[in-house]
């Protein structure tokens, strides 16, 4: 045990520490290039908004002031941008490199107009809504975007109904080639009707072409200004060469790095320390386990922990100890198997004793019979006695009767048996409730035997189809009838009717009848609970009511009975139907 408890402790640490290692190592590895690339390329496709994205991520809101790497305020400034914070009020809260034309509180007018067309006077802007500190800010990153204003002053130089005249072609490509670029003229449908400068070979714009041009610039390898004619419908687009440094440095990922790597360094301290608590930690519930395993093999099922493993696992207020919580669910589960395992044995007492009962039962009703049967094969067999005819017409009649009362017992021990396990074929139908019902009812207000009780039916005016097997349904039936019939007084009013309850086809069997003991009412479904009077009719072996439950569980009804002393019995089954 020892040796075992060892060999744990020693497997969870070197497993625990060498996975840790090696998954902290790829995730830093990962981490580092993964937040590389997609802060690049985040950047890239979104320039400036992407520099704004990173400037809220490093926004620090302590007690209303906002506070903001300078390595942003020298960047905006080289790169001539600016930066304003505004408040739910209105009111700038914060400037980065902002001119001096601009407002410092705003309206709600203009913060719309600003929303909507993305400008700030003649700069265009880029914004962001943030409540990540807990209050509501607005950022605004602008910049003056100078191709915008040259396309602008070209359309009213050298333009005519949105088209570049021809006499100024060769003026206007001097400027374009200035700038090193080139210049598109594109109609309605996005095709280039004039291209001027270092072209770059392009026949037509698709219609998404613009709106990515506006809304992700950093895919593009140039800069893009665009300008759009409403009268006309033409637009111009001018591309000039991007420069790198137009991307602001990322002033935060050196420090992540940084970061990342002191996170990283702790958590693998941290993490050696956890393995060899970890190991512990698992190692000796698990000793515990196997000891109960071991008392299990050798019989000792109602012990599942030691009085000595119990301080170890409980408080005094038999609570888990904190570091024994985690197995709450295995030791509640082994309690209970524990339990189940001794109810089991009980259970097999129990069953062996119904048993070596039903055997004596059935041996008792079987013996009665046997006896008349060889008493009167005795007479006859010794010829000491003369038989009249009618004499021998009535040893007949009992041998007879004692021998279909044999084989009905018989008959019934064998249907219970095969309905307990499952060996009865039964062949479901669609059958018609109220009528089954009905005519089983009829059977006997026509009998003249039982014209001793008072039998009727009442029934559901709706149809009611449920699967089920006419002849054992019908044997199922006969049994409850007969059963009220058999232990009622006469006089005893019987009622059998069948109704709709809440889904369910429901028969009802009620008598007025001398009622059941409770003993009586418990046992009634118990297999041979009955009298041992042999003298009944044939009908009556001890095994109808048992028989009746085991036909309704097959047809997955329920039966339930409801009685007491001098107040007569109801029987209620339910069904589901179709």
């Amino acid at each position: 045990m020892k040796r075992i408890g060892r060999r744990l402790t020693l497997h969870f640490m070197y497993q625990f520490i060498f996975l840790s290692l090696f998954i902290f190592s790829i995730l830093f590895i990962l981490l580092f290039f993964l937040l590389q690339y997609f802060i690049n390329e985040n950047m890239k496709e979104n320039l400036p908004a992407g520099s704004l994205d990173m400037i809220i991520a490093e926004t620090v809101v302590e007690n209303g002031d906002i506070i903001l790497n300078p390595k942003w305020t020298e960047q905006l400034k080289e790169k001539n941008m600016w930066l304003q914070v505004i408040n739910k009020r209105g009111k700038v809260v914060y400037h980065i490199n902002v001119p001096a034309q601009l407002p410092k509180v705003y309206k709600v007018d203009e913060l719309v107009q600003i929303h909507e067309k993305n400008r700030v006077q003649s700069y265009n802007i880029y914004s962001r809504f943030d409540t990540s500190s807990g209050q509501p800010l607005l950022f605004i990153l602008g910049y003056d975007n100078s191709g915008l204003h040259t396309l602008q002053e070209w359309f009213q130089s050298y333009g005519k109904e949105g088209l570049i005249r021809k006499e100024n072609v060769s003026k206007l490509e001097k400027e374009v080639n200035a700038l090193g670029g080139y210049l598109h003229v594109i109609n309605r449908e996005g095709n280039v009707v004039q291209a001027i400068g270092a072209v770059k070979k392009k026949e037509m714009y698709h219609p998404l072409d613009i709106i990515s041009i506006k809304s992700e610039p950093g895919r593009y390898e140039t800069n893009v200004a665009t300008y759009h004619n409403d009268k006309s419908g033409f637009i111009w687009l001018l591309h000039t060469p991007k420069k790198q440094e137009d991307l602001l440095e990322q002033s935060f990922l050196p420090r992540a790095i940084i970061n990342l790597i002191i996170f990283s360094v702790s958590v693998l301290a941290m993490t050696v320390c956890f393995s060899i608590w970890h190991g512990f930690r698992y190692g000796h519930p698990l000793l515990l386990f196997l000891g109960w395993f071991e008392r299990m093999e050798k019989g000792e099922h109602d012990v599942v922990l030691t009085k000595e493993d119990q301080k170890k696992l409980f408080r005094k207020n038999r609570k888990l100890r904190f570091r024994y919580q985690l197995y709450k669910e295995v030791i509640d589960a082994f309690y209970k198997m524990a339990e189940k395992l001794a109810a089991s044995e009980q259970e097999r007492s129990r069953l062996e004793r119904a048993k070596e009962e039903w055997m004596t039962g059935i041996s008792h009703d079987l013996r009665t019979p046997l006896s008349t049967i060889q008493g009167y094969g005795q007479l006859l067999e010794s010829g000491q006695y003369e038989w009249s005819d009618e004499e021998l017409q009535e040893v007949g009649k009992t041998i007879r009767e004692k021998g279909n009362y044999m084989l009905a017992l018989v008959e019934d021990f064998s249907l219970v048996f095969r309905l307990k396990n499952g060996q009865l074929p039964f062949s479901m139908e669609k059958v018609e409730l109220n009528e089954l019902v009905r005519r089983t009812v009829l059977k006997y207000v026509n009998d003249m035997t039982v014209q001793h009780v008072h039998l009727s039916y009442e029934g559901e005016e709706q149809a009611m189809i449920i699967e089920a097997n006419p002849k054992w349904f019908q044997r199922m039936l006969d049994n409850l009838i007969y059963n009220a019939i058999k232990h009622n007084p006469p006089g005893t009013k019987i009622i059998v009717m069948t109704k709709k309850e809440r889904g369910y086809a429901t028969i009802v069997v009620e008598d007025n009848g001398k009622g059941m003991d409770e003993e009586t009412k418990n046992k009634l479904f118990e297999r041979y609970y009955r009298g041992t009077n042999t003298d009944d009719k044939t009908e009556g072996v001890g095994l109808g009511m048992s028989i009746a439950k085991a036909i309704a569980e097959v047809h997955q009804g329920k039966i339930k009975v409801e009685t007491s002393i001098g107040r007569g019995t109801k029987l209620l089954l339910t069904f589901p139907y179709k």
